[in-house]
């Protein structure tokens, strides 16, 4: 049997042709490193030791740091179950099942692949939707699954962490010991950050424009494997009034998230937002609830 999550090729294509871009930025990087600085090739191991390891454990990692954790069809069995039915419509392996004990009511899929996915939902919200609206936001999740692009999210953020850890670590190297702290030593220093600035911010556009269109992706692909409008409107709402400690908290996961864990912003923020605009969502679902012939609501 063939999953009814069908395959996105423009999403394909575009993770493709960022990790390509990445690729060639990462390696300029590393270049010019190996130009610039001293005991660079430590650094290389270190940084793709880490990257090895957020790959392999992105899952364990991700629940750890939202207080996450795995529960059975006996503790939740309607969260379960929701899941069970969703898989076996979409033909797909069910992953595992966490729960995040949080008022901010979200939702993000992780982990290397399909046969080591995990769900996680806040308890935020399962107490703010119906069973309608959360089977929404799951087929949403799973459709990230399905698709792959956790594995290349995860992979393509993390390369702007190795970034940083290479500069911070010949910034200190160069500061506490090595050369001689002389005009070349400070020439090769402002180069280094010139070099880095240009790689992070290249990185961030990047992942940013891939973020948005696979938010996009899997907007559609739940709302065709549900044949039933999104929890996106109510969710999305629910974000301006959870206290901004906790939005705080969440915002390093963003990524990752059903939606973004922001509370109303500039329009500079939502330009370089993981996410697309709630009305570009909204504007895509109206679209499917069309094509599905249900009527499709165009206000919050």
């Amino acid at each position: 049997m063939r999953s009814r999550i069908e395959p996105d090729r423009q999403l394909t294509t575009r993770m493709a042709v960022t990790m390509f871009l990445l690729g060639l930025v990462y390696v300029a990087f590393i270049a010019a490193l190996i130009v610039l600085l001293e005991s660079v090739v430590l650094v290389v191991v270190i940084a793709a030791g880490l990257l090895a390891a957020q790959y392999w454990y992105s899952d364990r990692i991700a629940l750890y740091a939202m207080h996450g954790r795995l529960v059975t069809a006996e503790e939740q069995p309607h969260l379960h179950g929701v899941i069970d039915r969703l898989c076996a419509t979409a033909d797909m392996p069910k992953p595992r099942v966490a729960v995040s004990d949080t008022d901010l009511p979200n939702a993000f899929a992780t982990g290397r692949n399909a046969d080591h996915a995990v769900v996680c939902v806040t308890t935020g919200l399962q107490r703010r939707l119906t069973a309608e609206e959360l089977e929404g936001v799951l087929a949403h999740e799973l459709s990230h699954v399905a698709h792959r692009d956790v594995a290349v999210i995860t992979i393509a953020s993390f390369l702007g962490v190795i970034a940083g850890l290479v500069v911070r670590f010949a910034f200190y190297s160069q500061l506490f010991g090595g050369r001689n702290r002389d005009q070349n030593t400070a020439v090769a220093l402002v180069a280094v950050m010139a070099v880095s600035a240009l790689v992070h911010a290249l990185s961030f556009l990047l992942i940013r424009a891939l973020s948005r269109y696979r938010e996009l992706a899997a907007d559609r692909a739940g709302a065709m494997l549900t044949a039933k409008p999104s929890a996106l409107t109510k969710v999305s709402g629910d974000i301006a009034r959870i206290p901004t400690q906790d939005l705080r908290t969440a915002q390093a996961f963003n990524a990752f998230f059903f939606t973004p864990a922001l509370g109303p912003g500039t329009a500079v923020a939502n330009l370089f937002s993981t996410h697309p605009s709630l009305e570009r969502r909204l504007e895509a679902l109206a679209e499917i609830s069309a094509e599905l012939g249900e009527p499709g609501s165009r206000t919050p």
